[in-house]
């Protein structure tokens, strides 16, 4: 497949290094010399320093008639005409970052129709939901449905004190309906089995029917279930207002700190309640006390600057604030934050590159999930007619071993399934897998 990118900033960035390692034909276009000359010092793909929306740069022959468009500048105008102009020059399918929320509020078949957009994205919007989620679940580190909300992924952090550690997993009240799907210890993905443990500090995913998983998280993973009720954000940016929007909507009293005026006039507008934005400086430790920022239940921060969001998070760990949230724009200051004891670590172009991957790879698949640090994914996909998973059970499948079938729906209900489970044509199942297997593991379940 031909791709072609336009924008090598960050998110393009992100974008070409996934794709390119599946092995991809990746084409990268951008008017800074710079950006691409980053982008081919690092990544196996072709670059083109011009101008994407230029109908000259759509006529190249590197260009013209390629698979996929995917536009991602920091312009949603330009990415709209990237799009438009892409269609007009033979390419088949186009994705744009369109971050404005009246372009948002038009359905997809009226940008389909009229800008030629397939798949619309928003990092910030998407990080803003990604959040709304994870805090309305206890104990969560990350939280990920799957068939319309029927399957749930959750990812949390084994304490020493927790009554899932250091006993083989066999030997745990872990209800039938819920699996135990992945471990990562020391920067390792580990699937386990019966008689391996779980130790203080693994990161481990339970995957089940919704509902058990919400009761198995408040019963065994944390006693204290008490609410999020107040919630401090840093940072009235994009991210920070869609962040405020969609707890102040879930009932979370919303403190929103910025030292622009005119984004706390904006984030004012609509917050209802006792939500507040207030204009000051975030690192300011006196203004933080003096708003009663100690009494939070989670601080998240959300400014554009990685050294500022630690520096933020960990004032609020001083001020004993239960709950940090920090969003990185550098995926390797991921495991650095997650050492030093931030509790939750973000990255908006891992959750947009997500949406861009189950859009490549298509031919059933739902969707796709990075995690850890994109060092795996989990993805739903339909079992097609054919395919080799399909009417045999999974022990005979010879699934390779860098993957898990976690979980499965059928006629609406969702199963754990174990090795005599049987997939038939049409369900649609919740796999995990290494990410640099994940193209081979999909070949099971498509067609021949």
């Amino acid at each position: 497949m031909n791709i072609v990118i336009v924008g090598a900033g960050k998110l393009g960035y992100s974008i070409a290094e996934l794709l390119s390692k599946e092995e991809y034909d990746i084409v990268v276009i951008d008017k800074e010399a710079e950006r691409l000359d980053m982008i081919k010092n690092n990544l196996d793909v072709l670059t083109i320093h011009a101008s994407g929306s230029s109908p000259t740069t759509m006529d190249d022959m590197d260009v013209r008639g390629a698979d996929m468009l995917i536009a991602v500048t920091g312009s949603d105008e330009v990415n709209m005409v990237c799009c438009m102009i892409a269609k007009k020059h033979g390419i088949t399918h186009t994705v744009a970052r369109i971050r404005d929320m009246q372009f948002l509020t038009e359905s997809k078949d009226y940008l389909k129709q009229n800008f030629d957009i397939d798949l619309v994205l928003n990092p910030e919007y998407i990080t803003a939901l990604e959040i709304s989620r994870i805090l309305m679940v206890p104990a969560a580190l990350n939280v990920e449905d799957f068939a319309e909300g029927r399957v749930r992924l959750f990812e949390t952090k084994v304490k020493k004190k927790s009554l899932l550690a250091r006993r083989p997993l066999k030997e745990l009240e872990i209800p039938r309906s819920i699996l135990v799907a992945m471990i990562f210890r020391d920067r390792r993905m580990i699937i386990p089995h019966g008689d391996d443990c779980l130790l203080p500090h693994d990161n481990v995913y339970f995957v089940g029917n919704t509902t058990d998983i919400e009761n198995f998280s408040k019963n065994l993973i944390q006693r204290d279930t008490n609410k999020i009720k107040k919630a401090v954000i840093i940072g009235a940016g994009r991210a920070g207002r869609f962040t405020a929007r969609e707890l102040d909507k879930q009932g979370v009293d919303v403190m929103v700190i910025d030292i622009d005026r005119e984004r706390c006039r904006m984030v004012n507008e609509y917050l209802t309640g006792n939500s507040v934005a207030v204009c000051g400086d975030g690192t300011n430790i006196e203004l933080l006390q003096t708003e009663g920022v100690s009494k939070a239940d989670v601080i998240i921060c959300l400014t554009n600057d990685d050294k500022l969001n630690l520096l933020m998070a960990l004032m609020g760990k001083h001020l004993n604030v239960k709950k940090t949230i920090v969003k990185v724009n550098r995926a390797e200051y991921i495991d650095l934050m997650e050492k030093v004891g931030i509790d939750i670590v973000l990255s908006s172009r891992f959750l947009a590159a997500s949406e861009v991957m189950a859009f490549v790879r298509r031919g059933g698949i739902v969707s796709v999930s990075l995690l850890e640090g994109a060092k795996a994914e989990a993805i739903e996909v339909v079992v097609q007619e054919g395919a080799r998973v399909a009417g045999r059970k999974l022990m005979d499948a010879a699934l390779p071993r860098e993957c898990l079938v976690c979980g499965y729906v059928r006629e609406e209900n969702a199963y754990v399934p174990n090795g005599n489970s049987v997939l038939q044509p049409g369900d649609r199942a919740i796999i995990i897998v290494q990410m640099q297997h994940a193209k081979k593991v999909l070949k099971y379940f498509h067609k021949g």
